[in-house]
């Protein structure tokens, strides 16, 4: 691979938002206008939210400067189910002209609102997220996010088009005629989560064809936490850049944060929309920037559902920017707050596993974390796919061996590892599940 793919050009400035050019403080004096709007927004129009400040002791007229927004109140995936499905809209349920929801695969799906206005921000983060990965209108863009109450396809979509984008809304599934799309009508770049990228790439090799020479050059991957090992894996495979966004529904879906192309250091949030802060997940006190913790966001321009200091359960830091510097990053969600695993001790995060997983020749990308429990004992089996190179049982043997050995060294935890048949692992069209937890419910 050549090494331009590592970094892209940079964007005309002329091209870019007028907020993305501002100074640090025009940003922030526009920050504390917004916020101070979006909390008078929801204490007028939101019951729900004026119980919860006054509760906590708080006014919206408390808010004299940006840091006061720590007096206020997180609010949680558990206060958009108490209050399911409408009751944190903020505007007049007629007024909302689209829905969406999440998966609800941990209880009842959290619905999220949005007035016209609300679309048409949404639109502009993508197309600024999607020119910030290297998108320049006319470019055909390959979208292979799921489509319906999922945030993503939409999302993509929308910001597509508005950027002036040629969108083929494939959806997800269906692999072999993702591949077959991509050859007949060369898309410039793909949208889709990075773990079913991966299934697409073992599609073109089952085809006997090669990546490399198929048209895309852009991959604006999300919906999931990925490693810089992932990165490479797929940059090398397809000459392409592989690029990260960020967001989530409760806050708006895609667009939240990404990537510019030339840089590839972190997501810069587009704080002209979004007001993040990082807290310990423990005590809920907000850290200074650069620590490591729990990203909350604050949402500064939403009519339909405001939402205030979400508990993203992602984790990460805030940095300063670089490519937009009145833009602030945060760096790869490196796991949630929820769904890190204790195993004897031990704190692990999928994305760990992952790592070592990529770094040893002879494994493909596609595994799975089975977390049982003998006694008193938790155990963790790692299953993951052989590369076709190494699916013999005597290669099987060794790479479980080896694996094992690397995750004992540098993670600390003591695990089984079963290399399997190569398709063995099931595939997902969207989000990878990559824990299966079959411990007891005690």
């Amino acid at each position: 691979m050549s090494g331009a793919r590592r970094l892209g050009p940079a964007p005309d400035p002329a091209t870019l938002d007028p907020m993305e050019c501002a100074s640090i403080d025009e940003l922030r004096a526009w920050q504390l206008d917004r916020l101070k709007s979006t909390l008078r927004r929801v204490w007028d129009n939101v019951p729900y939210y004026r119980a919860k400040f006054e509760a906590h002791g708080v006014h919206p007229d408390d808010l004299r400067s940006l840091d006061d927004l720590a007096k206020f109140p997180f609010t949680t995936k558990q206060d958009l189910r108490a209050t399911y499905p409408f009751g944190l809209f903020a505007v007049p349920r007629e007024d909302i002209v689209r829905i969406h929801a999440s998966s609800g695969t941990t209880g009842k799906p959290t619905i999220v609102g949005y007035t016209r206005r609300d679309i048409d921000i949404w639109s502009e983060v993508v197309a600024r997220s999607i020119r910030a990965s290297g998108g320049r209108p006319g470019m055909i863009v390959h979208v292979a996010y799921g489509y319906g109450l999922f945030t993503g396809g939409l999302g993509a979509h929308y910001g597509a088009e508005r950027l002036g984008c040629t969108v083929v809304p494939v959806s997800g599934g269906m692999t072999e005629r993702q591949v077959l799309l991509i050859e007949d009508l060369k898309p410039d770049i793909i949208m889709v989560t990075p773990s079913y990228m991966l299934a697409i790439l073992d599609e073109f090799h089952r085809r006997g064809k090669d990546p490399r020479a198929c048209s895309l050059s852009i991959g604006i991957f999300g919906a999931e936490p990925w490693t810089e090992a992932m990165r490479r894996e797929i940059e090398d495979s397809f000459d392409m850049h592989a690029v990260d966004i960020y967001g989530l529904s409760e806050i708006i879906g895609p667009g939240v944060a990404n990537e510019c192309v030339e840089t590839k250091d972190g997501l810069h949030v587009w704080e002209d929309h979004f007001y993040p802060e990082i807290i310990d997940p423990e005590t809920g006190k907000v850290l200074p920037e650069g620590s490591f913790g729990e990203l909350v966001l604050t949402t500064l321009t939403k009519e339909g559902m405001p939402v205030v200091r979400y508990r993203t359960r992602d984790l990460t830091r805030l940095l300063p920017g670089t490519a937009r510097p009145s833009m602030r990053r945060i760096e790869k969600i490196r796991g949630r707050s929820d769904d890190m695993l204790i195993v004897r001790g031990v704190n692990l995060f999928p994305s760990q596993i992952e790592e070592q997983i990529l770094a040893t020749d002879g494994l493909a990308p596609h595994y799975e974390l089975r977390v049982t429990r003998e006694g008193r004992l938790d155990t963790l089996t790692v299953r993951v796919e052989a590369a076709p190179k190494a699916a013999s049982h005597e290669a099987r043997r060794i790479l479980e061996e080896r694996l094992a050995h690397h995750i004992k060294s540098v993670i600390g935890l003591t695990c089984a590892v079963e290399v399997v048949e190569p398709g063995a692992i099931e595939r997902s069209t969207g989000k990878a599940k990559r824990i299966v937890d079959l411990r007891p419910k005690d």
